[in-house]
C-alpha cells in the first residue's frame, strides 16, 4: 500500500517520543476525544514508568513538530493531519478481515445475473454499512465500458440526421447512444452496419477489435458501401473514449447518515456539515477518486492533504478496481472523520475492491 509520506519520519522521534505519540493517536480514534498527560501516564503504567511531567515534556516536543495539537494550552492533544499520517505511514497496525467479515461483504455483493451498476451500488451500501462512514464509488467511465463484452450492436433511424445506436452487452447493460449521419442514409445502411459490428464485437471489447474493423474497411474487405462503412468508422471513433460524453464518470455515494451516528460535540456536527458539502461536490471527488485510479493497492487522503477537505477536515480510505485483463476501471472507498478506524477500513476498502475485480471478471 502506496501512502504520501510526510515531512518527518519515525526516525526523528526517539522510543519514549514513539510511544506516546501512538497512545495518543491510538487513544483519539478510538474515543475522539484529546488526551492529557495524567490519562497518558496512567496507560503507561508498568510499560516506562514515566512521570506526567515527563510526559507533558514529550508531549510539547511532539506539538512542536506539528504532530499534536489542542485546544488551548492546558488541554489534552490530539494528532494533527501530519501525525495521523506520520502514525498510519509507519505505526498502523493493519490486520486481516475476520471471515465473519469476508463473508459478510461476499453476501451482500453477491447475486445472479446483476448489472455491474447494481454491484457497485450495494459495494457503497457495504462499506457505508461496515465501516461507519459514507461509501464512495467511481463508476467505469464510458469509455471504459466500451471494454466490457459486446452481444449485439443496432442502428435505428430517427427523424433528421439522427441515428440512434443500440449496444447490449453480455452482462445485459444497454446503452443508446445519439448519433448524427449523412441526411438521407438509408434504412437498409444502417441495417447492414449494426450487422456488420454485430458479427465482429459478439464475444469481444471494442478495445480488442477496433483496430482490425478500421483495417478491414480500410483495405475494402469489409463488403459494406461507403455510407455504411462510414457509420462504422464513426461510431467506433465516438464509442473509443473521444468525445466528452463518452469520459463522464459516475460517482455513487451512499450512508451519508451514518457520518452523524458518533457525532455529539457541536464542533463534530460542523465538521459534518461541512462533509455533507463537500460530497456535493462530486466533480472535485470524482477527480480525486481519478487520482487513486493511478496507483495500485489503497491510497489515504487525510484532511488538509487535499483542498476538498482543508474545511470538514474528512480523511478518504480508497482503492482501485480492475477489469479481467487486470486494468483499472474504477475506484471505491470510504470517507469519513479524521478519526477513521484505519486499521478496520483499510483492509475492508482492499478486499471490497478485490471482490469487485473478482465479480466484473466473472461476468465477462
Amino acid at each position: 500500500m502506496k501512502f504520501q509520506p510526510t515531512s518527518l519520519s519515525l526516525s526523528d522521534l526517539d522510543s519514549r517520543a514513539r510511544l506516546i505519540f501512538k497512545d495518543i493517536v491510538e487513544s483519539y480514534l478510538k474515543t475522539g476525544i484529546p488526551v492529557g498527560s495524567g490519562a497518558l501516564a496512567k496507560m503507561n503504567q508498568g510499560r516506562s514508568g514515566l512521570s506526567p511531567a515527563s510526559i507533558r515534556n514529550t508531549m510539547a516536543e511532539l506539538a512542536s513538530l506539528g504532530l499534536l495539537s489542542s485546544a488551548h494550552i492546558s488541554a489534552g492533544k490530539m494528532p494533527t493531519h501530519q501525525g495521523l499520517r506520520l502514525f498510519v505511514d509507519g505505526l498502523l497496525e493493519i490486520g486481516d478481515l475476520s471471515k465473519t467479515e469476508r463473508k459478510s461483504i461476499d453476501a451482500q455483493l453477491a447475486g445472479r445475473n446483476m448489472r455491474l451498476e447494481a454491484v457497485l451500488e450495494k459495494a457503497s451500501q457495504s462499506l457505508a454499512g461496515l465501516a461507519g462512514g459514507a461509501g464512495l464509488v467511481l463508476a467505469p467511465s464510458t469509455s471504459d465500458m466500451q471494454s466490457r463484452y459486446l452481444r449485439h450492436v443496432e442502428f435505428v433511424g430517427l427523424d433528421g440526421a439522427q441515428a440512434l445506436a443500440v449496444m447490449v452487452y453480455a452482462d445485459g447493460h444497454v446503452e443508446n447512444r445519439i448519433m448524427d449521419v449523412p441526411t438521407g442514409l438509408m434504412t437498409s445502411a444502417l441495417e447492414r452496419a449494426g450487422n456488420f459490428l454485430s458479427a465482429r464485437l459478439k464475444g469481444k471489447r471494442l478495445s480488442e477489435t477496433r483496430a482490425e474493423i478500421f483495417a478491414e474497411i480500410e483495405a475494402g474487405q469489409s463488403a459494406l458501401e461507403t455510407s455504411a462503412a462510414g457509420l462504422v468508422k464513426q461510431g467506433i471513433a465516438e464509442w473509443s473514449g473521444n468525445n466528452k460524453i463518452s469520459q463522464k464518470r459516475t460517482l455513487i455515494v451512499r450512508g451519508q447518515a451514518r457520518l452523524l451516528d458518533n457525532s455529539g460535540a457541536q464542533s463534530d456536527l460542523e465538521r459534518i456539515r461541512l462533509l455533507f458539502e463537500d460530497l456535493e461536490r462530486k466533480e472535485e471527488l470524482i477527480a480525486l477518486l481519478d487520482k487513486a485510479e493511478m496507483a495500485e493497492g489503497v491510497r489515504i487522503f487525510i484532511g488538509s492533504e487535499n483542498p476538498l477537505f482543508s474545511l470538514s477536515g474528512s480523511s478518504v480510505v480508497v482503492s482501485p478496481y480492475k477489469d479481467s485483463d487486470q486494468n483499472i476501471i474504477g475506484a471505491l472507498g470510504v470517507i469519513g472523520p479524521t478519526r477513521l478506524n484505519y486499521a478496520r477500513v483499510i483492509p475492508m476498502v482492499d478486499y471490497t475492491a478485490s471482490v469487485i475485480g473478482k465479480l466484473i471478471q466473472m461476468d465477462k
